[in-house]
């Protein structure tokens, strides 16, 4: 009385395979576009980074991830030290290597 019947729609045909690409043809969709937006990028940013750390050699002029800009003074295989001002060494992490400068930075600052 207070509710009415159901009834099925006619001609519908349960569970065909376009029905069910159909549902997920969104997800699918999202995921793509947040590979290309997101992950390869990302990716890519990580592999430029591992090939720098890798090519780092004595007297290269870098950033650390903190901002502090020195000279490379001796390099081991998962640390360096890092030459701030004349006497004055630090030994950080490879990884803790930011950026790359040119040569001749440090004296023009």
């Amino acid at each position: 009385m207070l509710i009415a019947n159901a009834y099925a729609q006619a001609g519908a045909e349960p569970g065909g395979l376009l029905a069910n690409i159909g549902g997920l043809l969104p997800i699918i969709l999202m995921f793509v576009v947040f590979w290309f937006l997101m992950i390869r990028p990302q990716m890519k940013r990580a592999k430029e980074q591992k090939a720098m750390v890798a090519a780092l050699a004595k007297g290269d002029e870098v950033v650390l991830a903190a901002g502090i800009i020195g000279r490379i003074s001796k390099v081991g295989e998962n640390y360096i030290n890092v030459e701030l001002a004349t006497g004055v060494d630090i030994i950080v992490q490879k990884s803790a290597v930011g950026a790359l400068l040119p040569k001749g930075t440090m004296k023009t600052l």
